[in-house]
């Protein structure tokens, strides 16, 4: 087999990789929004593969789910029925994990019997294995901050950190893969259009965090109406003088930053697009208008999402729990086309 043959399947593989990482968070979304996420108590890497079998089996998982906040302030009225109900969505979340874990492991071992890869790519690999394995312990220290007598669900800050670093394993495995099939005269020199796409890249990562914490503490609740924020256009105790608890905390706070960055973000896409449209190769050509796109998008799902957001019922999956799945959606694409065009830039 030839270098480029192998390359081209190596390439392929990573590809696959991306697209299962993408549904992992999907399903992360999924476990969320139908409330799922404390239903399984304990971190099993290997026996947790396989659910309960039986129906003891299945009364002793949820006594352990009894024992926390969350069926105890929240979901006491459930049945063994609504307990099986979540427990698979969380079920399914680890197991899609675990799947992604082999679809990587086999394929490493044989293209490496093979010599498939090339020496280079190697370490990159490496790297990207041991994202996903540090990937799984954030998940289970966010999980870990539900599982008490206080807490209804887990702290919104560690689930923004989870959401993020997924992002970051998922740009990582994109950019590797990008340098498999990208031919050197299909780049970009652009110094300043590159430092540009960076600063927006930093903006819309702020910006994911954001709307995990939106996410976290289920706050679009808090303030269905837009463009105002429950009448007002600003909260009016924006600065109290604990910097943490604004920027973090307070749910009306972090309304407001998320639809400010959000509006910042389209500005500077749209300034982006302008400057973009000069440059022409194949391949850039091809991912410059989609930044554009999915800002637009994201925008409108959000809106709406919001709007919807009066409409919740829970354990139902309805109009707004598939809004904000599609806002989750768009926000990750956003990010992943814009480093896919810095990847294209390239400095003097």
């Amino acid at each position: 087999m030839t270098k480029e043959r192998s390359t081209r399947i190596v390439a392929k593989w990573i590809f696959i990789g991306v697209a299962m990482l993408i549904v992992q968070v999907l399903l992360g979304g999924i476990t969320r929004l139908t409330g799922s996420g404390l239903s399984i108590t304990e971190w099993k890497p290997i026996l947790g593969t396989v659910p309960p079998l039986n129906e003891i089996q299945w009364q002793q998982s949820f006594e352990q789910y009894q024992q926390i906040a969350q069926y105890k302030y929240l979901n006491h009225h459930f049945t063994l029925g609504d307990f099986k109900f979540i427990f698979f969505w969380e079920w399914f979340h680890r197991l899609w994990a675990r799947l992604i874990s082999i679809v990587f492991l086999i394929p490493f071992i044989y293209f490496m019997v093979k010599k498939y890869f090339k020496e280079w790519m190697i370490i990159p690999l490496v790297i990207l294995f041991l994202l996903g394995g540090m990937q799984g312990a954030i998940g289970w220290i966010m999980v870990k901050s539900g599982l008490n007598d206080e807490n209804l669900y887990v702290n919104h800050i560690r689930l923004a950190i989870h959401f993020v670093s997924a992002m970051l394993l998922i740009c990582y495995a994109l950019i590797f893969g990008l340098k498999l099939i990208i031919p050197q005269n299909d780049f970009i020199v652009d110094s300043g259009l590159k430092k540009y796409t960076a600063t927006i890249i930093v903006v819309v990562t702020v910006q994911l965090f954001y709307g995990a914490f939106m996410a976290g503490m289920k706050g679009a609740i808090a303030a269905p109406t837009w463009p105002d924020i429950n009448g007002i256009m600003a909260p009016t105790e924006m600065f109290s003088g604990n910097l943490s608890k604004d920027l973090f905390f307070n749910i009306i706070n972090i309304h407001f930053i998320h639809r400010i960055l959000a509006y910042i973000i389209f500005v500077l896409i749209l300034i982006w697009w302008f400057k973009a449209k000069k440059q022409n190769t194949v391949s850039f050509n091809k991912a410059k208008h989609w930044p554009l796109i999915f800002v637009f998008v994201q925008i409108v799902l959000g809106i709406f999402a919001l709007l919807n957001s009066p409409n919740i019922v829970l354990g139902h999956f309805g109009l707004f729990e598939w809004l904000a799945q599609l806002h989750q959606l768009t926000g990750m694409l956003l990010l992943l086309s814009l480093v896919s065009a810095f990847y294209l830039l390239k400095s003097k």
